[in-house]
């Protein structure tokens, strides 16, 4: 696929690496429609993109709710007069211990709301915005790339079963729609980071900090740049279909 020219969705896109990608598709040409809750967050990702020259155009939207979803996603085609990419990057993280132990006593446990946030968002939101998206490349008749957001954590790391559970649901629908969804000419691929160079992971303590970059082979984060550039090269690439990318620098779980 050519993205120059090419609608693309981003989930997320307001903010980290959602923006990241954003702006680095912007700079190929990509006319850009940014999907988040928070305006205030899209607006400034849509103004950087607009810098490089990009058509873009901003949607709040719940990614957990069907019906924003299926509304959101008619707009962006309606708007647009078609609709070529969808990255599926939204997600949240609501990490903590399944259970706490003190004296034989069960003192803490992962809430219900805990669990379902993370999966509302990070997996049914990544099912509601596919399956519109998808609805829409099959219809026009003229295909397109679906790319999933998923994580190293897919394979599971303490204190985080929701959100590893999350993940590792995002990468086997990425195989499941890349087998599906090849008639229509729609191709699926995803993108597992390992630790990335995010606000989030600049607010840690040094020493948690220290012990992250200790478990990558590269002795490094990633860059954001370095996973917005994967995205691009997915969607250059007409015969890369049903496989989730590892981005980790070596740091496999």
């Amino acid at each position: 696929m050519q993205i120059a020219n090419s609608v693309v969705a981003i989930t997320g896109g307001g903010q980290g690496l959602g923006r990241a990608m954003a702006e680095h598709l912007a700079k190929q040409g990509a006319r850009l429609a940014l999907v988040d809750v928070n305006e205030e967050a899209l607006q400034a990702s849509a103004e950087a993109c607009r810098e490089h020259g990009a058509d873009v155009r901003t949607y709040v939207l719940n990614v957990a709710d069907e019906v924003q979803v299926d509304e959101g996603f008619a707009r962006i085609n309606a708007d647009f007069g078609g609709f070529h990419v969808l990255v599926n990057n939204a997600g949240i993280m609501r990490d903590g211990m399944l259970l706490k132990v003190k004296d034989g006593k069960v003192t803490d446990r992962m809430s219900l709301s805990q669990w379902q946030s993370v999966i509302d968002v990070n997996l049914t939101g990544v099912f509601l915005c596919g399956r519109a998206a998808a609805g829409i490349m099959a219809e026009s008749g003229q295909g397109g790339v679906i790319v999933n957001i998923s994580s190293l954590s897919r394979a599971g790391n303490m204190g985080q079963t929701n959100y590893s559970a999350s993940k590792a649901g995002v990468a086997t629908m990425t195989v499941s729609w890349g087998r599906e969804l090849a008639r229509y000419g729609i191709r699926v691929a995803g993108i597992a980071p390992g630790f990335i160079n995010t606000d989030m992971v600049a607010q840690m303590r040094p020493e948690i900090l220290d012990s992250l970059v200790k478990q990558v082979p590269l002795r490094r984060l990633g860059e954001q740049e370095e996973i917005a550039s994967t995205v691009a090269f997915i969607l250059e690439n007409d015969y890369l279909n049903g496989r989730v990318l590892e981005i980790d620098g070596g740091a496999r779980l």
